[in-house]
């Protein structure tokens, strides 16, 4: 195997973290970002300049063996253009898809995939039918722009989807049925060169006014691990793709309705790093430069824990046995993912405790 080079679009915690999987294979990484000291830029060479720039897109993509992304919301017309002078995973078309959640809601009926009930809102005029169409309560959803938890408002009365809508600046929306469910799981495949496919098993994921706080994994249910993995699959295919795809999930009495799709390495799998054979980083960059992918099994029981605001004293958290800490090197800032923490072990109850106790760590200091 030659050594390769890869582009990233995206300076950001999951662009450092493709660039350190990358290193000890011999993957270089060149990453773009406007602001210079991402935490991208302090481990990979960065190309400055806005996502959308084309001059900035041009300098990223000059010798590299292909193009990737780190965030879904950049400006698909630019890596159109790429594509047409070097490859681009995953494809445009499955990054425009992700970007607006009425496509994605398409796709997921087009493949056959659950998904909640919804109603398309491009005017004013378009409310009031939404709310006799979808039900209450409903989440009102901005179609374009929205990640933990941005973008949304839950509507428990018809009265108030108005005001729900002008504080969302009353732009294109859907309005979605609010499911009731036992728990969100996340599933992780991806799709290489020939296009073989890989899964990782699923994860049980918790959040806090809407931002992710903490990932286990495995979530052993094999009936449900097989019907996501049908799906992935037939998403991958549907767009030729190569690469990292997480689909969200609610799991509710009916079983597996799907919320979302992430066409990159995705927060929830940050687990894989320590807690599987081959973390969805290097997968991501196996299948990228088109190198065999990796063995995607856990290695135990994981943990992942988000650090939100502020990183805690690296002391305070490797106190904790088997604890390992991912600084991202940014500023703190309330609720701004900084950092997370993974934990691995043979015993579920012990991994557990252990969890408690990173919580207790990283709360207290």
């Amino acid at each position: 195997m030659s050594a390769k080079k890869v582009g990233i679009v995206g300076g950001g915690q999951l662009g450092r973290m493709l660039a350190l999987a990358g290193y000890p294979l011999g993957i270089a990484c060149r990453l773009l970002d406007r602001e210079p000291g991402c935490p991208g830029g302090q481990v990979a060479e960065l190309v400055p300049g806005a996502l959308d720039d084309p001059a900035a897109l041009e300098r990223l993509a000059d010798g590299v063996d292909a193009v990737t992304i780190e965030i879904e919301n950049v400006a698909v017309e630019g890596l159109e253009a790429l594509a047409r002078r070097v490859p681009v995973y995953p494809p445009p078309a499955a990054v425009a898809a992700a970007q607006d959640r009425l496509a994605e809601k398409e796709l997921f009926a087009a493949l056959g995939i659950p998904a909640a009930p919804f109603a398309r809102i491009d005017t004013g005029a378009d409310l009031a039918p939404a709310v006799r169409e979808v039900g209450l309560p409903l989440v009102l959803k901005l179609r374009r722009m929205g990640y933990d938890g941005r973008g949304q408002r839950v509507v428990r009365d018809a009265a108030d989807i108005g005001r729900a809508w002008a504080e969302l600046g009353e732009g294109p929306a859907i309005a979605e049925r609010w499911l009731p469910f036992e728990r969100e799981v996340s599933s992780i495949a991806v799709r290489g060169a020939e296009g073989a496919l890989a899964f990782y098993p699923l994860a049980e994921n918790t959040h806090h006014g809407g931002i992710l706080h903490t990932t286990l994994a495995p979530y052993e249910d094999a009936t449900l691990q097989r019907q996501a993995e049908r799906w992935l699959a037939a998403i991958l295919e549907r767009f030729d793709y190569r690469g990292v795809l997480t689909v969200e999930f609610f799991l509710t009495r009916d079983g597996l309705v799907a919320n979302e799709i992430a066409p990159r390495v995705h927060n929830s799998g940050h687990w894989t790093i320590e807690g599987a054979e081959t973390s969805q980083f290097e997968n991501h960059l196996r299948a990228v430069v088109g190198w065999p992918l990796g063995d995607t099994r856990p290695r135990g029981h994981a943990a992942m824990l988000n650090l939100l605001g502020r990183v805690p004293p690296a002391e305070a958290v490797l106190a904790v046995p088997g604890a390992h800490l991912h600084d991202y090197g940014k500023p703190p800032r309330p609720e701004r993912k900084v950092g997370h923490c993974t934990l691995v072990d043979p015993d579920r109850d012990r991994l557990l405790e252990r969890l408690a106790a990173l919580r207790a760590a990283a709360a207290s200091t």
